[in-house]
């Protein structure tokens, strides 16, 4: 079983690049306080990375 990463989405998009939403909506957050548990691959940490500053991350 891999380990699994539980991202929530903290701040606001508004403001944020383009890219920077792409990111977000690619994790599967679109509001905040939206909350999506996904697999802790190298893609899906690259992309948390990314946008670490909007959200808050947990490992389960």
């Amino acid at each position: 079983m891999t380990n699994q990463i539980k991202v929530t989405l903290k701040k606001s998009l508004i403001g944020s690049t383009q890219r920077q939403r792409a990111n977000a909506q690619a994790l599967g957050l679109k509001k905040i306080n939206d909350t999506n548990t996904l697999d802790s691959k190298p893609e899906i940490l690259g992309m948390v990375n990314k946008v670490r500053h909007l959200l808050d991350v947990e490992t389960i």
